[in-house]
């Protein structure tokens, strides 16, 4: 390996290290040892401490540990003389580096729970790396980029970006080169950055970048199940970030010869050997010295002078990715990277539904010969019609024909709607069915984007994702007022029927359930097995869902499974079940109760909306949402609970569950089902109110709903025993839950 290389990541880490020690030292002065040390909601302490040294930090006094354990990493920095051609020492440091670049971040949230502010976002909590974990396991994520430094000009750093949202790859940036950062650049371009838009600006100073890291390290304990503690678990959960988190560096603007005040070489060359360690290759575009042997890497550790044009592409290779680029006919690019984007109002050229107008969307199946396909047409103004800044309707009707397409997949195909649409770039979409809001932002315009447009990003995307039950696809798009009005009546007369007859299948209905083992990619053990009164734990799968995945790939996530001979009717247990989860969890598993709380609950990932959990003290049980940040009642937050259950275990007490499900006939019903609930987040409960209060009724129990207590009633155990005791709650009347 280069010498240059080792003596700049070697020299850069003593430098972070030092850096540390005063950071850690000034804080101890000013607060003390005791002063407390935690990122926000996150169940995993310091997770980079977590992962290498096996430590919980909770206060500050902890951090000293922690800078000794750097310190014995620190490896000299070499002469000609006794410079070696490998990369041990150098890896080394990169680890010391990581753990100094926590501390120093760490200790920014001391003084409160948001030490950054303006563009920059920060520590990711627990919350929002398990919300974007469908995403990661479905491959709408396929990877990740750590972005540092910046580009010559504004440009090109939108240009890069969009490259990389194109491609569905999460951004994460930190650093600067000269004082200038890319998320500053993309800031100037008024390019929206969060989670949603898959890009992610954690802070400026090069330190932040740690923060990539800790979320790949918190991936592995969250979705793999790898528990931390010594140096065999660390290496698991590198071999697993290595082989199920597909991430690349990006050095970015770093030209050696800018004087190093400028740049801060060496710190730059010290985390790219920490991200290294987790099998993350490095890619510049200007001339670095290169790594080009595999060995912790899959492929080179650092290659470098590519040309932006191409580095992408080089970098999806280097990472051995296997990226398909949407191509869709429309003047302004796609990809899952744009479905979170929202157009502001100062930013829209025109807008429909939402307050305003009369807006829906609406797709039916039609016979074969009723149906041109690739047709579309746009009944009322066009875009070029209509006046900036207005308001108009909309009705999105969309017909599809095929042999193998069933009335029951309407619906489906029909929710893929939103996502469809949200793809394009500078194109905002909320809701679903009549309440749907659709944006179209000055720039989309600009470029040419017109209402013709939704019905071609239909067309294309139909074919695409379901071209196994659909051969024909038609679209037709209103905007004339009153052609919406007399339209939009028997739509709402549709979405009915179609409520009643899904809502009335029942799991005695059907001879097969579905399975789901798409969250297999990071969670080897876990399967879902989803019934019709039961959907996937990740909220995104029902029964009819997974029946339309397996018409469409019978050889993907989802596939039908016979329940044959029944073995426990109450509990929700079945042979061929069984036998099924044992082949697909490699024998982790060896059977698994549908209905139940107590008793071999299903397994949970990591990508769960809720967690039910048994609180003894009040002989129910408990709901917790994952953006509930508070206490629980049986003392854990929603994080640390999700740390105890993910992985693909089962846990009895304890599961994993979609938010639907919550108001299932089906819903614990081995327990004693809603009888048993007492106590829920205050938004989760508001939520589900609806559906809840109808189940509550269908059970005789219609004054239940009130009676179930939230954060505002009680956060500990005896306080809620005394609340529930007041109202006459149900559940402390039950059998022992035990």
């Amino acid at each position: 390996m280069s010498k240059i290389i080792a003596t700049a990541a070697i020299r850069g880490a003593h430098k972070i290290v030092a850096q540390a020690e005063k950071d850690l030292g000034k804080a101890i002065k000013e607060k003390g040892k005791d002063t407390p040390i935690k990122y926000p909601n996150t169940a995993y302490y310091l997770p980079i401490m977590l992962l290498f040294l096996g430590q919980k930090v909770e206060k500050a006094g902890d951090l000293e540990e922690s800078l000794q354990e750097a310190k014995k990493l620190l490896r000299d920095i070499p002469s000609d003389e006794m410079w070696l051609p490998y990369l041990g020492d150098t890896l080394d440091s990169g680890v010391a580096t990581l753990i100094a670049e926590e501390i120093i971040e760490s200790l920014k949230y001391v003084n409160g729970p948001n030490p950054v502010d303006g563009i920059w976002l920060g520590y990711t909590d627990d919350s929002v790396l398990r919300m974007q974990g469908i995403k990661l396991v479905d491959g709408r994520m396929p990877g990740f980029v750590a972005i540092a430094g910046c580009t010559e000009t504004n440009e090109e750093a939108v240009k890069l970006i969009r490259g990389l949202q194109e491609r569905n790859i999460l951004v994460f940036m930190a650093g600067h080169c000269g004082g200038r950062a890319i998320a500053e650049q993309l800031a100037e371009e008024r390019i929206e950055m969060n989670w949603d838009t898959f890009l992610v600006p954690y802070g400026k100073e090069i330190t932040a970048a740690v923060h990539a890291l800790n979320f790949a390290t918190r991936s592995a304990m969250t979705f793999g199940g790898v528990e931390p503690g010594d140096m065999k678990a660390a290496r698991e959960i590198l071999m697993y970030n290595k082989g199920r988190v597909h991430a690349f560096v990006m050095a970015l603007g770093v030209d050696p010869g800018i004087p190093e005040d400028q740049l801060i070489i060496d710190e730059k060359y010290a985390t790219a050997a920490g991200a290294i360690n987790f099998g993350f290759p490095v890619i510049s575009d200007v001339n670095l010295p290169e790594i080009l042997p595999t060995g912790i890497c899959t492929y080179e550790h650092v290659i470098s002078g590519i040309k932006l044009d191409d580095i992408i592409n080089r970098a999806i290779e280097l990472r051995g990715l296997t990226i398909k680029l949407e191509k869709v006919p429309i003047p302004v690019p796609f990809g899952a990277g744009f479905e979170g984007e929202r157009v502001r109002k100062e930013d829209m050229y025109v807008q429909f539904g939402g307050k305003y107008t009369d807006a829906f969307e609406f797709l039916r199946m039609k016979p074969m010969d009723e149906v041109e396909d690739g047709k579309i047409e746009v009944i009322g103004q066009e875009i070029d019609e209509m006046k900036e800044g207005e308001a108009y309707p909309l009705a999105i009707v969309v017909d599809v024909a095929g042999r193998e397409f069933q009335e029951d997949f309407e619906s489906v195909l029909e929710r893929r709607i939103h996502e469809f649409i949200s793809c394009a770039n500078g194109i905002f979409h909320m809701g679903q069915r009549a309440i749907i809001w659709v944006r179209i932002s000055k720039e989309a315009q600009s470029k040419g984007f017109k209402v013709k447009d939704f019905g071609e990003i239909l067309v294309a995307k139909m074919h695409e994702e379901f071209r196994r039950i659909v051969d024909r696809v038609q679209v037709r798009l209103y905007t004339d007022e009153k052609e919406v009005k007399k339209l939009i009546e028997g739509a709402r007369k549709v979405y009915g029927h179609r409520d009643d007859m899904i809502g009335g299948m029942t799991d005695e209905d059907v001879e097969d359930y579905y399975s789901c083992t798409l969250c297999q990619s990071y969670a080897p053990s876990h399967v879902c097995i989803v019934t019709p009164q039961r959907l996937g734990l990740c909220g995104a799968y029902t029964w009819l869902d997974c029946k339309a995945s397996y018409k469409i790939d019978a050889h993907g996530p989802n596939e039908p499974v016979a329940k044959g001979e029944c073995i426990d009717p109450v509990k929700g247990q079945w042979k061929n079940i069984n036998d099924y989860i044992e082949v697909k969890s490699n024998g982790n598993l060896k059977k698994f109760n549908a209905y139940s709380i107590m008793e071999e609950p299903m397994t949970s990932c990591g990508c769960f909306e809720c967690i039910a959990a048994v609180v003894p003290e009040a002989n129910g049980i408990m709901i917790v949402d994952r953006d509930f940040t508070g206490m629980s009642p049986i003392g854990m937050t929603f994080s640390t609970l999700a740390g105890q259950i993910g992985g693909g275990i089962q846990m009895p007490g304890f599961t994993g569950i979609g938010r639907l499900y919550i108001s299932s006939p089906k819903f614990i019903s081995a327990e004693g089902g809603q009888k048993r609930i007492v106590w829920m987040s205050k938004q989760l409960k508001e939520e589900v109110g609806d559906r809840l209060k109808a189940q509550l009724e269908q059970m005789g129990l219609a004054d239940l709903y009130d009676k179930i207590a939230t954060e505002e009633d009680a956060e500990e155990p005896e306080k809620l025993v005394e609340y529930l005791q007041s109202i006459g709650h149900p559940a402390l009347e039950m059998e022992s839950i035990f």
